[in-house]
This record gives structure tokens, C-alpha cells and sequence, in this order.
């Protein structure tokens, strides 16, 4: 089934006790709402919509699913509903609040807090090449406190880039959009296309999918880490394996930003995942390591050398 777009719910529909106010975001897997609740405050609401197996025209309320494609929407809403439940479940200052999930309209909605702010992508495009080493550390090592939680209680995120890192008006980080009921989707689905974030997923999301496990998230981890500096995401993971071209952050940036910092990013960015951190906790000693103050490397040095240069010449000139 060729790949369509779905038609969102328009503004002002009302949803048990949730208005749609308007669309958010319209992606392959599901449609994302601003709505209000029944005391008038603002809300997230996911849909779960995937565009390969279902199709809402204008002006309908429930989506057309083909017979053949019925017992896989079907498994697919079982999947978004069971995270739904295991996200509410879930109660942390870095992770989204899951407020409530119903099914309605032959679908599954997930309700979820309104958070003020912007997210970590936005940000870096309006700060390209002038993000600071303190900011990175401490965004990260708050948000890897979510996602300890995440892990403590059986479940992987699977889908951590900057677009779904959200940074609050007092500039806490707060950890959006799981993607794991997309991942177990595919992967017992297939007629379903994957749904990766080229640049930011593991290589074992593309294959070898028996060894997903926290290390799988601590790679985009290091992925969004990576593109704090660059202002873009690393190479893709299956390109990676194919040729390994991706300049290391050491290399890279060498001299810019602490060495230690450097070497934390392309521990994460490893391909085995045995090589990465196995675990939240590793990461997070890493990144709470205190580290010197670092010189540029295209200001003092250069300034220096010259300076020394300099000085030998006017030395030999006098003695000449």
C-alpha cells in the first residue's frame, strides 16, 4: 500500500472531554493535536494513524482500512496502547507526562502535558557552532536521568534525537515521543516501512534487532550529542557499517571542547554495541566529570606562536 497523507481532525472537534484546537505535526506513524481539556488547559494529544495502512479522507472521523491490512493496524494499536499504559505509569521531571489514553474513532489517542519552550533542534539551528560545553553537559545529563527511568522499568525509548529533546522555558530538558511501539510495529509488521531517524538510530535498529537494549538509546544519545556541535546529525549507522567515513568528535573538534567530552561522544557513537556504555548510570559519570578549562585552539595557540616568532626575529635583528 503506497504511502498516503491522512486528513487530521479539524479545529474544534471534540474528543470525549478533550477540543481540538489544531494540528501540530503530521508524521508516517501518527498525527500530533494541541487541544484543550475540560478545565480549559492546554494538552498534547497523539493520534496513532500510520499512513502505509490506513486512510482518513476529508471530513471523516474514523479511518478506511483495507481487509488486508486490518490484523496489522490492529496489532499496531495494541502496541501504541500497552506504551501508552506503560508510559502513564511513568512519573519523572525529565520525561513527557502521559495524562491519559483512550481508544475513539476506530483508533488510540495518548494524552499528554503541554510543555512551554522549544525543542533542543530548534535551538541548535539558531545557535549553529556556538554551543557551550556546560550546556551540552548539563542538558544531557538531566535528560539521562529520564531515561534512566525509562530503562528501569523495562522499556527503550528508540527514537531520541533534538527534535524530541524539549527544552522548557527554564531550560530543563524534557524527553518527548517514545518510538518503541513504532519499532515493535515493523518489526512484526512488515508490510510497514521503518521508521528511522536517519543519522540518530543504532545499527542494530536496522538490523540484528535481538541486541536492542539500553546501549541502543545511549548511541543517539550520542548521536544528539554529536549534532550539538556539528549542527547536524552523524553519518547514518547502516552507512557506517558499510564504510566507516564519520570524522571522530576528538578529531574533529579537537582543541574546541574538552577532549574528555569528545571522547565521551564517540564512546556512544561506537557500532558494537558491547563497545558503548552499557548502561545510563556509565554515561552520565562521564558527562558529570568535571574537566579544565579548554583553549581554542584557532584563538591562543596561534597567538602564541606568533608571539614567540616574533619576538626570536626582533631578537636576531639585534644581535645582527
Amino acid at each position: 500500500m503506497t504511502a498516503q497523507a491522512n486528513c487530521p481532525l479539524p479545529p474544534g472537534f471534540q474528543l470525549e472531554q478533550y477540543r481540538i484546537e489544531q494540528q501540530l505535526s503530521l508524521g508516517g506513524f501518527s498525527i500530533v493535536y494541541l487541544a484543550t481539556d475540560a478545565d480549559d488547559s492546554p494538552v498534547v494529544i497523539k493520534e496513532y494513524l500510520p499512513n502505509s495502512l490506513a486512510l482518513r479522507k476529508q471530513g471523516a472521523t474514523e479511518p478506511s482500512v483495507p481487509e488486508e491490512h486490518q490484523a496489522a493496524f490492529r496489532y499496531g494499536m495494541k502496541c501504541f496502547f500497552e506504551e501508552g499504559r506503560a508510559l502513564a505509569s511513568l512519573n519523572h521531571p525529565n520525561l513527557v507526562r502521559v495524562l491519559n489514553f483512550f481508544r475513539a474513532n476506530g483508533t488510540v489517542y495518548m494524552v499528554m502535558a503541554f510543555e512551554r519552550g522549544r525543542t533542543l533542534q530548534d535551538f541548535i539551528n539558531k545557535n549553529k557552532g556556538q554551543i557551550k560545553e556546560k550546556f551540552i553537559r548539563g542538558v544531557f545529563t538531566r535528560l539521562l536521568n529520564g531515561l534512566r527511568e525509562v530503562h528501569a522499568n523495562k522499556l527503550l525509548h528508540l527514537d531520541i534525537k533534538p527534535s524530541n529533546i524539549y527544552l522548557r522555558n527554564d531550560g530543563t530538558p524534557v524527553l518527548l515521543d517514545f518510538g518503541a511501539a513504532r519499532q515493535t510495529l515493523f518489526n512484526d509488521a512488515p508490510l510497514l516501512k521503518p521508521m528511522y531517524t536517519p543519522g540518530y538510530c543504532a545499527p542494530e535498529q536496522f538490523r540484528d534487532r535481538d541486541r536492542l537494549g539500553p546501549w541502543s538509546d545511549i548511541y543517539s544519545v550520542g548521536a544528539s550529542m554529536y549534532a550539538c556541535l556539528a549542527a547536524l546529525p552523524p553519518l547514518r549507522s547502516d552507512e557506517r557499517g558499510k564504510k566507516d567515513t564519520l570524522e571522530s568528535a576528538v578529531r574533529r573538534w579537537e582543541g574546541i571542547y574538552s577532549e574528555q567530552l569528545l571522547q565521551t561522544i564517540d564512546w556512544c557513537l561506537r557500532l558494537d554495541p558491547l563497545d558503548r556504555p552499557q548502561s545510563v548510570y556509565a554515561l552520565q559519570k562521564a558527562l558529570a566529570r568535571r574537566v579544565r578549562h579548554v583553549v581554542r585552539r584557532d584563538v591562543k595557540p596561534a597567538k602564541s606562536w606568533l608571539g614567540n616568532l616574533g619576538r626570536r626575529l626582533h631578537s636576531l635583528i639585534k644581535r645582527t
